[in-house]
């Protein structure tokens, strides 16, 4: 287990005294009263493995994991996502000071390579998680199911054959709606193949958002940990073997509540949801492109006619984005607004492990509601009004 030696004590005190301000830009301003979790990082057991993690669902898998063996701190505030994040000088510290670092990958944190070069921690192991994983190209539907090729050795653009990790299930054909609609005049300029490429990369980075391929970081996570803990091994395996199992039976449970709506198209706001809808034979429609904000007249009618042809319940907002556009629209459709949380923030105690178990199995309750499986688990935020009402976005 490494230590830190006293040359890296001197680097940290320096990146501390120098105050060096490192803002490393989200697509918005971070709230400015978060606080991080790696702020508390110094209350850390000087004799345990010293792990930070980047958000939620990166800090929770890695929890499962380590258990009590480590000490895993969140570098982002629970509250804010990547896209948003800003970093201090105390984050820097939180890098400089840890064994491990465990990050989800896919250019999702986009921000770590300056903070890692600037806290100089020559010994930092870090775990990408999504090493080796089948990832979809940014912005494509990817209906493949674990079938299209993935990445090897960090590089994200070199695609590797992904045959480990086969879980049988059928594919589907690629669903592109950035061919079906054109951005008016007041579309941004930044807003390209629904600004996907712009948020992210070269690939869809949403990979936790699928149970198979959250078993895959899982396993990712416990083999880091064992390369950087050797001693930890048997704690490691067995730890992740007791998640992988829970994952297994959540997987389960969204497929036998999925099930009898395959090949239906669901409506979410932003489009984070290709593993999801592709894992369990479903397709999903998006209003717009992380990290547009607001819809064009042409996004407004392609979510529209997406409801009306499916027959949808409600369209699906995020816990932090889309009410407004969202209620709007549904308002005019007489139908409801739910929710579908990606994961990417939440309160203080969604870094437990149990926290994605729960909120995984409410995403899909909510989507069968969506498709009709219940008619009181919704509510509208409104007196319906007749579908004639439509007209505001056209």
């Amino acid at each position: 287990m490494s230590r830190l030696s006293f040359q890296r004590q001197v680097q940290q005190l320096s990146i501390m005294a120098l105050g060096a301000i490192v803002t490393l830009g989200g697509c918005t301003t971070a709230p400015t009263d978060s606080t991080s979790e790696a702020d508390s990082s110094a209350a850390a057991p000087e004799d345990s493995l010293q792990v930070v993690t980047t958000f939620l669902p990166i800090t929770q898998f890695t929890k499962a994991v380590a258990g009590d063996r480590a000490e895993v701190v969140q570098l982002l505030p629970t509250n804010v996502g990547p896209h948003d994040f800003q970093a201090k000088p105390s984050d820097i510290q939180a890098v400089a000071s840890a064994d491990v670092l465990v990050k989800n990958g896919l250019e999702m944190e986009f921000f770590l390579d300056d903070m890692i070069e600037n806290a100089e921690n020559s010994d930092l192991v870090t775990i990408d998680s999504s090493e080796e994983i089948a990832a979809f190209a940014s912005g494509e539907e990817g209906h493949d199911d674990h079938g299209h090729e993935g990445h090897d050795d960090h590089d994200h653009g070199e695609e590797k054959a992904h045959d480990d990790h086969d879980h049988g299930e059928e594919g589907h054909d690629d669903h592109d709606h950035g061919e079906e609609k054109a951005h008016d005049d007041h579309a941004e300029a930044s807003h390209d193949d629904h600004g996907h490429a712009h948020a992210h990369g070269e690939f869809d980075p949403h990979v936790w958002l699928d149970p198979k391929r959250a078993i895959e970081q899982v396993e990712n996570i416990r083999d880091g940990l064992i390369a950087a803990d050797p001693e930890g091994e048997a704690e490691y395996t067995a730890n992740a073997a007791a998640f992988i199992t829970e994952l297994q039976a959540l997987d389960a449970d969204i497929t036998e509540m999925l099930s009898p709506f395959a090949g239906q198209t669901f409506v979410v706001f932003h489009d984070f949801a290709a593993y999801f809808a592709s894992s369990y034979g479903l397709e999903a429609e998006v209003l717009v492109g992380l990290p547009e904000e607001n819809p064009s007249p042409d996004d407004v009618k392609r979510v529209v006619d997406t409801v009306q042809a499916e027959g949808l319940k409600t369209i699906m907002t995020e816990p932090q984005a889309g009410e407004s556009s969202f209620k709007a629209i549904a308002q005019d459709l007489s139908i409801g607004v739910s929710e579908f949380d990606p994961l990417e923030v939440g309160p203080t105690e969604a870094i437990q492990p149990d926290y994605y178990l729960t909120i995984m199995r409410q995403n899909a309750e909510n989507l069968a509601d969506s498709f009709g499986a219940s008619t009181q688990s919704w509510y509208p935020f409104w007196t319906p009004q007749p579908v004639a009402a439509i007209g505001w976005w056209l």
